[in-house]
């Protein structure tokens, strides 16, 4: 099986084992038992009728946000532990939204290329969107009762109205007969989500997804990364020109764009990029350090 197979693969159990509420599809009735208590390490929206866990970006806005002000020590210490050990490889492996642009992708069409400066430039929206939306507006924009909105949940995420929103509409009309303008903004971004994940890679997640900015802050140390054997690399730039993240992976093997999802590594003709974790580093580290001394 090749290394997307595997990867997509992976992304399904993941999607599934998310949402497996089938019930909740049906009723059109969000699960609310203890599961739902768990965060999971994928944006996964808590309002999906399949939904077992909560979404991190929504339970940090919502704690943020609260009445009772309290840091969320739980899922910020969840997520940060997650990155610490393997970065973004929850968004090339795992993320339930990041496995729909996949597919979106695949759509016979024209691709296109974003062009390096002017990705090089939008890459740090995401960022922008983390600290802004996920962390300042709900902490400095609350009512007179201490309560302030989600907003990034409320105003502008995609897989929110996909996972959640549609669902939930299709199946209860006294939903239907309540939306507004703002159901229509939000069904808009999908819409636009939609429309250019079949031509660009992976838009949400290079743009604009706030986890994966959280997650790529960890990518240069995380615990699962990716090294290159200069002595193999030959810079043909194989890799380079197989990287949908505009990465050059023979340089920045661990850069914080970088989605962990491979195909650098199946496109290198010399098999010079490597993915281990950092256990297996300090092993080969130390079997050779015990080598040279027995020499």
């Amino acid at each position: 099986m090749d290394n997307n197979k595997k990867r997509h693969l992976t992304q399904t159990i993941s999607s599934i084992a998310a949402n497996g509420n089938i019930k909740g599809f049906v009723k059109g009735c969000i699960y609310t038992g203890n599961v739902k208590k768990i965060c999971v390490p994928i944006l996964n929206c808590y309002s999906c009728p399949g939904a077992l866990g909560t979404c991190p970006i929504g339970s940090m806005q919502a704690m943020i946000g609260s009445m009772k002000y309290n840091f969320s020590y739980y899922v910020f210490g969840a997520i940060t532990l997650i990155g610490i050990v393997l970065g973004r490889f929850v968004c090339g492996w795992l993320c339930p939204f990041g496995f729909i642009q996949d597919l979106l992708h695949k759509i016979p069409s024209p691709k296109l290329s974003v062009p390096r400066k002017l990705n090089n430039v939008l890459k740090y929206l995401k960022y922008a969107i983390l600290v802004l939306f996920v962390f300042t507006f709900p902490l400095i924009l609350q009512d007179d009762l201490g309560m302030s909105d989600p907003y990034f949940c409320k105003y502008i995420c995609p897989a929110g109205t996909l996972e959640g929103g549609i669902p939930l509409l299709l199946a209860n009309e006294s939903l239907r007969n309540a939306t507004g303008f703002l159901f229509r903004w939000k069904f808009f971004i999908l819409i636009f989500i939609i429309i250019f994940s079949i031509f660009i890679y992976r838009i949400f997640c290079r743009y604009i997804c706030p986890l994966g900015a959280f997650y790529s802050l960890f990518n240069p140390v995380s615990l699962y990364s990716f090294k290159i054997d200069e002595n193999m690399c030959t810079k043909c730039n194989a890799c380079t020109n197989n990287c949908k993240m505009n990465i050059k992976p023979h340089e920045t093997p661990n850069s914080p764009e970088c989605i962990r999802c491979g195909n650098c590594i199946s496109s290198c003709p010399n098999n010079a990029i490597k993915s281990s974790l950092l256990v297996e580093k300090h092993k080969h580290i130390k079997a050779t350090t015990n080598v040279n001394q027995n020499n």
